[in-house]
Protein backbone atom coordinates (compact mmCIF):
# COMPACT_ATOMS: atom_id res chain seq x y z
CA UNK A 1 0.00 0.00 0.00
CA UNK A 2 1.22 3.51 -0.89
CA UNK A 3 1.98 5.94 1.92
CA UNK A 4 -1.28 7.48 3.11
CA UNK A 5 -0.99 11.14 4.07
CA UNK A 6 -4.66 12.05 4.57
CA UNK A 7 -7.79 10.04 5.39
CA UNK A 8 -11.40 11.10 5.29
CA UNK A 9 -13.46 9.16 7.84
CA UNK A 10 -17.25 9.05 7.50
CA UNK A 11 -18.62 7.88 10.85
CA UNK A 12 -21.95 6.28 11.70
CA UNK A 13 -23.46 4.06 14.35
CA UNK A 14 -22.04 0.76 13.06
CA UNK A 15 -20.36 1.23 9.63
CA UNK A 16 -17.39 3.53 8.96
CA UNK A 17 -16.19 4.50 5.47
CA UNK A 18 -12.55 5.48 4.80
CA UNK A 19 -11.06 7.38 1.88
CA UNK A 20 -7.27 7.93 1.85
CA UNK A 21 -4.94 9.71 -0.55
CA UNK A 22 -1.17 9.81 -1.05
CA UNK A 23 1.12 12.81 -1.52
CA UNK A 24 0.02 13.09 -5.18
CA UNK A 25 -3.64 13.33 -4.08
CA UNK A 26 -4.34 9.95 -5.66
CA UNK A 27 -6.81 7.62 -3.89
CA UNK A 28 -4.97 4.70 -2.30
CA UNK A 29 -7.53 3.65 0.33
CA UNK A 30 -11.22 2.96 -0.04
CA UNK A 31 -12.51 0.75 2.72
CA UNK A 32 -15.58 0.06 4.82
CA UNK A 33 -15.10 -0.99 8.44
CA UNK A 34 -17.35 -2.15 11.23
CA UNK A 35 -17.27 -0.13 14.42
CA UNK A 36 -15.30 -2.82 16.26
CA UNK A 37 -12.60 -2.82 13.54
CA UNK A 38 -11.83 0.92 13.44
CA UNK A 39 -9.29 1.28 16.25
CA UNK A 40 -7.49 -1.94 15.34
CA UNK A 41 -7.16 -0.79 11.71
CA UNK A 42 -5.84 2.67 12.62
CA UNK A 43 -3.51 1.11 15.17
CA UNK A 44 -1.71 -0.71 12.33
CA UNK A 45 -1.43 2.40 10.13
CA UNK A 46 1.55 4.77 10.31
CA UNK A 47 0.68 8.26 11.60
CA UNK A 48 -1.56 10.14 9.17
CA UNK A 49 -3.85 13.17 9.03
CA UNK A 50 -7.42 11.97 9.74
CA UNK A 51 -10.42 14.23 9.10
CA UNK A 52 -14.06 13.66 10.03
CA UNK A 53 -17.27 15.63 10.29
CA UNK A 54 -17.90 17.26 13.66
CA UNK A 55 -20.74 15.68 15.63
CA UNK A 56 -21.42 14.49 19.17
CA UNK A 57 -19.58 11.18 18.85
CA UNK A 58 -16.70 12.53 16.77
CA UNK A 59 -14.92 13.95 19.84
CA UNK A 60 -14.60 10.43 21.26
CA UNK A 61 -13.15 9.05 18.03
CA UNK A 62 -10.85 12.05 17.68
CA UNK A 63 -9.39 11.42 21.15
CA UNK A 64 -8.95 7.71 20.43
CA UNK A 65 -7.24 8.26 17.06
CA UNK A 66 -5.02 10.95 18.53
CA UNK A 67 -3.89 8.50 21.24
CA UNK A 68 -2.79 6.17 18.40
CA UNK A 69 -0.46 8.86 17.06
CA UNK A 70 -2.62 10.30 14.26
CA UNK A 71 -3.29 13.99 13.68
CA UNK A 72 -7.04 14.52 13.82
CA UNK A 73 -9.25 17.33 12.53
CA UNK A 74 -13.01 17.80 12.78
CA UNK A 75 -14.77 19.81 10.08
CA UNK A 76 -18.26 21.35 10.42
CA UNK A 77 -20.64 19.44 8.09
CA UNK A 78 -21.67 22.58 6.18
CA UNK A 79 -18.09 22.95 4.93
CA UNK A 80 -17.99 19.35 3.69
CA UNK A 81 -21.21 19.37 1.66
CA UNK A 82 -19.84 21.50 -1.26
CA UNK A 83 -17.22 18.81 -1.94
CA UNK A 84 -19.74 15.98 -2.42
CA UNK A 85 -19.51 15.26 -6.14
CA UNK A 86 -22.83 13.58 -6.88
CA UNK A 87 -25.51 11.80 -4.91
CA UNK A 88 -25.20 10.76 -1.26
CA UNK A 89 -23.35 7.70 -0.07
CA UNK A 90 -20.85 6.80 2.63
CA UNK A 91 -18.06 6.58 0.07
CA UNK A 92 -18.92 9.99 -1.41
CA UNK A 93 -19.06 11.47 2.08
CA UNK A 94 -15.64 10.11 3.05
CA UNK A 95 -14.15 11.40 -0.20
CA UNK A 96 -15.69 14.84 0.37
CA UNK A 97 -14.29 14.97 3.92
CA UNK A 98 -10.84 14.05 2.62
CA UNK A 99 -11.01 16.74 -0.05
CA UNK A 100 -12.31 19.43 2.33
CA UNK A 101 -9.50 18.71 4.79
CA UNK A 102 -6.94 19.61 2.12
CA UNK A 103 -8.20 23.20 1.74
CA UNK A 104 -5.93 25.63 3.63
CA UNK A 105 -8.73 28.16 4.17
CA UNK A 106 -10.82 25.59 6.04
CA UNK A 107 -8.20 25.04 8.72
CA UNK A 108 -9.42 28.09 10.62
CA UNK A 109 -12.86 26.43 10.81
CA UNK A 110 -11.69 23.14 12.31
CA UNK A 111 -13.59 22.27 15.49
CA UNK A 112 -11.40 21.95 18.63
CA UNK A 113 -11.43 18.49 20.17
CA UNK A 114 -13.13 18.48 23.57
CA UNK A 115 -11.97 16.51 26.59
CA UNK A 116 -14.36 14.14 28.42
CA UNK A 117 -14.64 16.72 31.23
CA UNK A 118 -15.66 19.44 28.80
CA UNK A 119 -18.23 17.17 27.21
CA UNK A 120 -19.61 16.30 30.65
CA UNK A 121 -19.96 19.99 31.51
CA UNK A 122 -21.73 20.67 28.21
CA UNK A 123 -24.05 17.76 28.91
CA UNK A 124 -25.01 19.40 32.19
CA UNK A 125 -26.14 22.57 30.39
CA UNK A 126 -28.09 20.62 27.77
CA UNK A 127 -29.85 18.43 30.35
CA UNK A 128 -30.78 21.56 32.32
CA UNK A 129 -32.28 23.08 29.17
CA UNK A 130 -34.30 19.90 28.55
CA UNK A 131 -35.69 19.93 32.09
CA UNK A 132 -36.50 23.65 31.82
CA UNK A 133 -38.45 22.99 28.63
CA UNK A 134 -40.28 20.11 30.30
CA UNK A 135 -41.22 22.39 33.22
CA UNK A 136 -42.67 24.97 30.83
CA UNK A 137 -44.59 22.24 29.01
CA UNK A 138 -46.12 20.92 32.24
CA UNK A 139 -47.02 24.40 33.47
CA UNK A 140 -48.74 25.23 30.19
CA UNK A 141 -50.65 21.94 30.29
CA UNK A 142 -51.95 22.69 33.79
CA UNK A 143 -52.99 26.20 32.73
CA UNK A 144 -54.77 24.87 29.66
CA UNK A 145 -56.71 22.17 31.49
CA UNK A 146 -57.61 24.57 34.31
CA UNK A 147 -58.95 27.07 31.76
CA UNK A 148 -61.33 24.40 30.44
CA UNK A 149 -63.09 24.55 33.80
CA UNK A 150 -63.02 28.35 34.10
CA UNK A 151 -59.86 28.82 36.19
CA UNK A 152 -57.08 31.11 34.95
CA UNK A 153 -53.84 32.38 36.47
CA UNK A 154 -51.49 35.30 35.70
CA UNK A 155 -48.16 34.67 33.99
CA UNK A 156 -45.32 33.18 35.99
CA UNK A 157 -44.62 29.84 37.63
CA UNK A 158 -45.11 31.36 41.07
CA UNK A 159 -48.75 32.17 40.19
CA UNK A 160 -49.51 28.61 39.12
CA UNK A 161 -49.96 27.36 42.66
CA UNK A 162 -53.07 29.48 43.05
CA UNK A 163 -54.62 27.76 40.01
CA UNK A 164 -53.92 24.37 41.60
CA UNK A 165 -55.74 25.54 44.72
CA UNK A 166 -58.68 27.05 42.82
CA UNK A 167 -59.23 23.98 40.65
CA UNK A 168 -59.95 21.87 43.73
CA UNK A 169 -63.61 22.71 43.39
CA UNK A 170 -66.77 20.58 43.60
CA UNK A 171 -67.58 21.66 40.02
CA UNK A 172 -64.49 19.87 38.66
CA UNK A 173 -64.90 16.13 37.96
CA UNK A 174 -62.88 13.76 40.13
CA UNK A 175 -61.07 12.28 37.10
CA UNK A 176 -59.94 15.73 35.95
CA UNK A 177 -58.68 16.51 39.44
CA UNK A 178 -56.64 13.30 39.54
CA UNK A 179 -55.02 14.10 36.20
CA UNK A 180 -54.18 17.68 37.21
CA UNK A 181 -52.66 16.38 40.45
CA UNK A 182 -50.52 13.96 38.43
CA UNK A 183 -49.25 16.86 36.32
CA UNK A 184 -48.58 18.92 39.46
CA UNK A 185 -46.59 16.04 41.01
CA UNK A 186 -44.50 15.72 37.85
CA UNK A 187 -43.97 19.49 37.81
CA UNK A 188 -42.67 19.42 41.39
CA UNK A 189 -40.29 16.55 40.53
CA UNK A 190 -38.91 18.43 37.51
CA UNK A 191 -38.55 21.57 39.64
CA UNK A 192 -36.41 19.62 42.12
CA UNK A 193 -34.26 18.26 39.30
CA UNK A 194 -33.68 21.77 37.95
CA UNK A 195 -32.71 23.00 41.43
CA UNK A 196 -30.16 20.16 41.70
CA UNK A 197 -28.72 20.93 38.26
CA UNK A 198 -28.52 24.64 39.15
CA UNK A 199 -26.39 23.76 42.18
CA UNK A 200 -24.04 21.70 40.02
CA UNK A 201 -23.85 24.56 37.53
CA UNK A 202 -22.93 27.01 40.28
CA UNK A 203 -20.24 24.62 41.50
CA UNK A 204 -18.73 24.65 38.01
CA UNK A 205 -18.94 28.43 37.95
CA UNK A 206 -17.22 28.91 41.30
CA UNK A 207 -14.48 26.44 40.39
CA UNK A 208 -13.65 28.13 37.07
CA UNK A 209 -11.55 31.30 37.24
CA UNK A 210 -12.52 32.39 33.71
CA UNK A 211 -16.21 31.94 34.45
CA UNK A 212 -15.95 34.12 37.55
CA UNK A 213 -14.32 36.88 35.48
CA UNK A 214 -16.90 36.70 32.70
CA UNK A 215 -19.81 36.83 35.16
CA UNK A 216 -18.89 40.45 35.96
CA UNK A 217 -19.98 41.57 32.48
CA UNK A 218 -23.46 43.15 32.73
CA UNK A 219 -26.08 40.74 31.43
CA UNK A 220 -23.85 37.64 31.42
CA UNK A 221 -24.22 36.33 34.96
CA UNK A 222 -23.16 32.90 36.30
CA UNK A 223 -25.09 30.82 33.74
CA UNK A 224 -23.87 32.78 30.71
CA UNK A 225 -20.32 32.85 32.06
CA UNK A 226 -20.32 29.09 32.68
CA UNK A 227 -21.65 28.42 29.18
CA UNK A 228 -18.96 30.63 27.64
CA UNK A 229 -16.17 28.95 29.59
CA UNK A 230 -17.48 25.47 28.71
CA UNK A 231 -18.41 25.89 25.06
CA UNK A 232 -15.53 28.10 23.90
CA UNK A 233 -12.59 25.70 23.97
CA UNK A 234 -10.03 28.13 22.51
CA UNK A 235 -11.03 31.80 22.20
CA UNK A 236 -7.75 32.57 20.42
CA UNK A 237 -9.07 30.64 17.44
CA UNK A 238 -11.13 33.76 16.67
CA UNK A 239 -8.80 36.50 15.48
CA UNK A 240 -11.03 39.62 15.66
CA UNK A 241 -13.87 39.98 18.15
CA UNK A 242 -16.34 40.16 15.28
CA UNK A 243 -15.45 36.60 14.26
CA UNK A 244 -16.48 35.42 17.71
CA UNK A 245 -19.79 37.30 17.47
CA UNK A 246 -20.31 35.83 13.99
CA UNK A 247 -19.63 32.33 15.35
CA UNK A 248 -22.48 32.91 17.82
CA UNK A 249 -24.80 34.03 15.01
CA UNK A 250 -25.12 37.61 16.30
CA UNK A 251 -23.95 39.36 13.12
CA UNK A 252 -26.22 40.29 10.17
CA UNK A 253 -26.46 38.29 6.97
CA UNK A 254 -24.65 39.91 4.07
CA UNK A 255 -26.54 40.14 0.77
CA UNK A 256 -24.23 42.71 -0.84
CA UNK A 257 -23.83 42.87 -4.61
CA UNK A 258 -22.85 45.38 -7.29
CA UNK A 259 -21.06 47.52 -4.73
CA UNK A 260 -24.18 47.95 -2.57
CA UNK A 261 -24.13 46.79 1.03
CA UNK A 262 -27.31 44.99 2.06
CA UNK A 263 -27.36 43.63 5.59
CA UNK A 264 -30.26 41.46 6.71
CA UNK A 265 -31.29 39.74 9.94
CA UNK A 266 -28.74 37.98 12.16
CA UNK A 267 -27.43 34.67 10.83
CA UNK A 268 -28.48 32.59 13.89
CA UNK A 269 -25.45 30.40 13.24
CA UNK A 270 -23.45 28.68 15.96
CA UNK A 271 -24.63 27.62 19.41
CA UNK A 272 -28.32 28.43 19.89
CA UNK A 273 -28.25 27.96 23.67
CA UNK A 274 -25.36 30.35 24.20
CA UNK A 275 -26.84 32.94 21.85
CA UNK A 276 -30.24 32.83 23.55
CA UNK A 277 -28.68 33.24 27.01
CA UNK A 278 -26.73 36.31 25.87
CA UNK A 279 -29.82 37.86 24.25
CA UNK A 280 -31.89 37.17 27.38
CA UNK A 281 -29.19 38.78 29.53
CA UNK A 282 -29.11 41.81 27.22
CA UNK A 283 -32.89 42.10 27.50
CA UNK A 284 -32.58 42.16 31.30
CA UNK A 285 -29.95 44.93 31.13
CA UNK A 286 -32.21 46.99 28.85
CA UNK A 287 -35.14 46.51 31.22
CA UNK A 288 -32.99 47.69 34.13
CA UNK A 289 -31.97 50.81 32.19
CA UNK A 290 -35.59 51.62 31.38
CA UNK A 291 -36.48 51.32 35.07
CA UNK A 292 -33.83 53.93 35.89
CA UNK A 293 -30.79 51.73 36.38
CA UNK A 294 -27.46 53.28 37.24
CA UNK A 295 -25.39 51.87 34.34
CA UNK A 296 -23.66 54.68 32.43
CA UNK A 297 -24.04 53.54 28.82
CA UNK A 298 -25.03 56.63 26.79
CA UNK A 299 -24.72 54.75 23.50
CA UNK A 300 -27.23 52.14 24.70
CA UNK A 301 -29.71 54.77 25.88
CA UNK A 302 -29.49 56.49 22.51
CA UNK A 303 -30.02 53.16 20.74
CA UNK A 304 -33.07 52.35 22.87
CA UNK A 305 -34.59 55.71 21.95
CA UNK A 306 -34.50 55.10 18.20
CA UNK A 307 -34.54 51.32 17.62
CA UNK A 308 -36.99 48.44 18.37
CA UNK A 309 -36.40 46.58 21.67
CA UNK A 310 -35.44 43.23 20.10
CA UNK A 311 -32.93 44.86 17.77
CA UNK A 312 -31.35 46.67 20.72
CA UNK A 313 -31.14 43.40 22.68
CA UNK A 314 -29.30 41.67 19.83
CA UNK A 315 -26.93 44.64 19.42
CA UNK A 316 -26.14 44.57 23.14
CA UNK A 317 -25.66 40.77 23.08
CA UNK A 318 -23.18 41.30 20.22
CA UNK A 319 -21.31 43.84 22.36
CA UNK A 320 -21.33 41.48 25.36
CA UNK A 321 -19.90 38.66 23.22
CA UNK A 322 -17.06 40.88 22.00
CA UNK A 323 -16.21 41.99 25.54
CA UNK A 324 -16.26 38.34 26.70
CA UNK A 325 -13.88 37.39 23.86
CA UNK A 326 -11.45 40.11 24.90
CA UNK A 327 -11.51 39.01 28.53
CA UNK A 328 -11.00 35.35 27.56
CA UNK A 329 -7.89 35.98 25.45
CA UNK A 330 -6.35 38.67 27.66
CA UNK A 331 -7.02 37.31 31.16
CA UNK A 332 -8.22 40.76 32.24
CA UNK A 333 -11.16 41.53 34.49
CA UNK A 334 -14.18 43.56 33.48
CA UNK A 335 -14.01 47.15 34.66
CA UNK A 336 -17.06 49.37 34.14
CA UNK A 337 -16.68 52.71 32.37
CA UNK A 338 -15.89 55.50 34.76
CA UNK A 339 -13.37 53.60 36.90
CA UNK A 340 -9.72 54.61 37.17
CA UNK A 341 -8.76 51.94 34.64
CA UNK A 342 -10.83 51.80 31.42
CA UNK A 343 -13.04 48.87 30.58
CA UNK A 344 -11.53 46.05 28.55
CA UNK A 345 -12.84 46.52 25.03
CA UNK A 346 -12.63 44.28 21.97
CA UNK A 347 -9.96 44.77 19.35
Amino acid sequence: METIVRIGLDTSKSVFQLHGVDRMEQPVLRRKLKRSQVLAFFGRLPPAFVAMEACGASHYWARELRSLGHEVAMIPPQYVKPYVQRGKSDAAGAEAICEAASRPKLRKNFVPIKSPEQQGAQMLTRVRTQFTGRRTQLANSIRGYAAEFGFTAPKGLSRLQQSLIDIRSPTVPELAMELVEALATELARVDDQIATLDKKLMQLHRGNEMSRRLAAIPGVGPIGATLLSIKVVDARGFKPARSFAAWLGLTPKNHSTAGKNRLGVITRAGDEMLRSVLVAGATAVIGDLRRGGSRMWPWLKALIARKPPKLVAVALANKMARIAWKLMISGERYRPVGKAVPMATPI
